[in-house]
């Protein structure tokens, strides 16, 4: 999911973090390709799908196709995993190409488990069974990890959240507050108080956000507006819960600690068992 010069970008392979910057990635393309890379696996992107598998299968015994935005696959997949959030409930039918994805899942999980509402998860899990009747349904929870969480707690914090996730996605907050909350953060900062410009546009186009600050950067203007307003809040330390480096791209006058999520299994049949079984079959592992 390139941003800038489609013709340039047209196949684009990444390897290490330095790849990022010869592209000139935006932030939301590092919030995609980061944690892979992080993994230490090799990364394509672009619009020529075509090259691109042809170029992948070249390096690769296993394509993962990584449907961010919500997308299907441009490959057919010997399996199929198809992510529903009980946080959004509704959406797995409301929305395009969301529920063609579910209808052709082999597997359906339900994550978040451990943060969502028990209704929620019902009616989630009772609509993924409803539209694919053939897909298991699994369940996974979402852990919010935070590094150094001693840095927080009782101190003033500015939340910086995935830019998507909270502006097209729909949620007033995500991974970062609630990792405030946790470490007993003593405020989070309201970062409308001091937004630039650019940033205080977003805050209008998208009234449902909270307390926290959307990791925007799709252009220079749009970074250091987000820089300004980052240096402009008056907190202690900052918690960014954006899946890139946010201190890679923007030079930030305050202690940084990051949230992330990781995937934790919620029950049996567990979906590393159901992946066992599918490697084992394809004579893989």
């Amino acid at each position: 999911m390139p941003y800038g010069d489609l013709e340039k970008q047209a196949v684009q392979r990444f390897s290490s973090m330095a790849d990022f910057d010869a592209a000139d990635c935006t932030i939301e393309e590092r919030e995609e390709y980061e944690p892979h890379i992080a993994l230490g696996n090799i990364i394509y992107a672009g619009i020529d799908y075509s090259e691109i598998v042809a170029r992948a299968e070249k390096e690769a015994d296993i394509i993962l196709w990584d449907g961010g935005n919500n997308d299907f696959s441009f490959i057919r997949p010997d399996l199929h995993i198809v992510l529903v959030d009980p946080l959004r409930p509704g959406n797995e039918t409301s929305h395009h190409p969301g529920e063609a994805v579910l209808r052709m899942a082999d597997i359906t999980l339900v994550v978040k488990v451990n943060s969502a509402a028990n209704a929620d998860i019902q009616s989630v899990a009772e609509a993924a069974r409803r539209i694919n009747s053939g897909a298991p349904v699994l369940y996974g929870a979402s852990i919010v990890q935070l590094e150094n969480p001693e840095l927080v707690r009782n101190k003033r914090v500015l939340v910086v959240e995935d830019g998507p996730t909270i502006t097209h996605g729909g949620m007033s907050y995500g991974a970062g507050y609630v990792a405030a909350c946790q470490a007993q953060a003593a405020e989070i900062i309201d970062p409308r108080r001091v937004a630039a410009a650019e940033i205080a546009q977003v805050y209008t186009q998208y009234p449902h956000i909270g307390h926290v600050l959307p990791a925007v950067g799709y252009h220079p203007t749009q970074l250091q507006a987000l820089k300004e307003t980052i240096d402009a809040a008056e907190a202690d330390v900052v918690i960014s819960a954006t899946p890139c480096d946010l201190s890679a791209v923007i030079e930030i006058d305050k202690p940084v600690v990051r949230a992330q999520y990781q995937f934790a299994e919620a029950g049996e049949p567990s979906l590393a068992r159901h992946v066992e079984a599918f490697l084992k079959e394809k004579t893989l592992l």
